[in-house]
């Protein structure tokens, strides 16, 4: 019987959910709300989309997160949901980057794909994939960073995805002119269909991760540890 995974977006303020039975997608739901937030959301639109495809949580083989960089506040609450999940059913749990959903987006393209999610003080989270087998390898590390120095590292043909590209497209345009591509502005934010595919094969793969070990992926410091960073540095913090 072919594997059912539900999959949980929560990089994003455009958070998303999915529910694939092998390779084939049952249902998604995905709501950029600016009102609305996750906490008070997530877990009733997963009872709602299980509902939706005749399914209960009993159902599900294993849970996938989408691990981050992203929100700090979102990947917490899908994090946490997911975990809560996973104890309450004794399912696994299997995990994927935003970054590597986002690049998954467009497939079988011919240039490097250059991913960029707006991480705000006006910088990104930028990684570089190849996608021409199909889906994502990382050739490049995961950093954030002023979207002039991810683009300053560029020099052959690239296509831009994640809505970072679409923030600072002039920019891009200003540094690498013609050499610039652009995947459809739908292609934003990740989505947990894109997700799923992903989460498929890693859970196929055995790459289940122990509870214990989830964790969200930040890459920047948060504001509190950037202050007791600080505060160390001045000689405020003892030991």
């Amino acid at each position: 019987m072919s594997e059912v995974l539900l999959a949980v977006d929560t990089s994003t303020p455009a958070g998303s959910i999915a529910i694939s039975r092998g390779e084939t997608l049952v249902g998604e739901l995905f709501l950029d709300l600016k009102a609305a937030n996750h906490t008070d959301r997530l877990l009733h639109s997963i009872s709602q989309l299980l509902s939706d495809c005749a399914m209960s949580i009993q159902d599900v083989t294993a849970f996938g997160v989408v691990v981050g960089p992203g929100s700090f506040t979102g990947l917490r609450v899908g994090l946490a949901t997911v975990k809560g999940l996973a104890m309450a059913t004794g399912k696994p749990v299997v995990g994927v980057t935003s970054l590597s959903v986002l690049a998954a987006s467009v497939p079988f393209a011919r240039y490097p794909v250059c991913v960029m999610v707006d991480a705000r003080k006006q910088e990104v989270y930028s990684e570089l994939f190849s996608c021409e087998k199909g889906r994502p390898q990382s050739i490049g590390p995961a950093v954030v960073a002023d979207p002039e120095k991810v683009v300053s590292n560029l020099e052959s043909p690239t296509l831009f995805v994640g809505n970072g590209a679409v923030l600072y497209r002039s920019l891009i345009t200003k540094n690498l002119g013609a050499r610039a591509h652009f995947a459809p502005w739908t292609f934003t934010a990740p989505r947990a269909s894109l997700a799923a595919d992903l989460l498929l094969e890693a859970y196929r793969q055995g790459e289940v991760i122990p509870l214990e070990s989830l964790a969200p992926l930040y890459i920047r410091l948060s504001e509190a540890e950037i202050a007791w960073a600080k505060r160390q540095e001045n000689g405020l913090i003892q030991g």
